[in-house]
């Protein structure tokens, strides 16, 4: 199953929190009040988006994080890549990492493909829409008839 870390799904909750007014400076226990998380993941997502270049961070009795960038100059896969690292449906999908069945494997190639539309696709959603609040309903997903669709036999 493809799925973000629930860390990840509270750092997008906290910059959520804080494209809503991007002029902001906001401290980890004023951002944990508003978005009802314990300060010590508040204050560990801040300093992960901090060093990803997504924060900036000022010292001092008005001191706090602000948005490095406006909103609409972050992205999704961005913010993933600063929690988790990059955003890859395989290991040899990053590119780098060499294994040791390379030379037979006829997939690999495509899983970088599969990764690079993947990470093209979360690049187009802005830190701006998903910080939206939408009433909009949401499109019902049956993954269920996927998973049950007979599988073909080989003959």
């Amino acid at each position: 199953m493809l799925r973000v870390s629930k860390l990840t799904d509270y750092g997008t909750l906290v910059l959520a929190h804080m494209a809503r007014e991007p002029a902001g400076v906001y401290a980890a226990a004023d951002v944990a009040v508003a978005t009802h998380l314990a300060v010590p993941t508040v204050s560990k997502l801040l300093k992960c988006f901090a060093r990803a270049g997504l924060l900036t961070s000022q010292r001092g009795a008005h001191g706090g994080y602000s948005l490095a960038r406006l909103p609409e100059q972050i992205t999704a896969v961005q913010l993933i890549d600063a929690v988790e690292g990059p955003v890859a449906i395989t290991q040899c999908s990053l590119g780098h990492d060499r294994c040791n069945l390379e030379p037979v494997c006829g997939v690999g190639h495509n899983w970088q493909r599969i990764t690079l539309a993947i990470r093209e696709a979360l690049g187009t959603i802005t830190l701006a829409q998903l910080a939206r609040p939408t009433t909009a309903a949401l499109p019902h997903m049956n993954f269920g008839a996927v998973l049950s669709q007979p599988r073909h036999s080989r003959s």
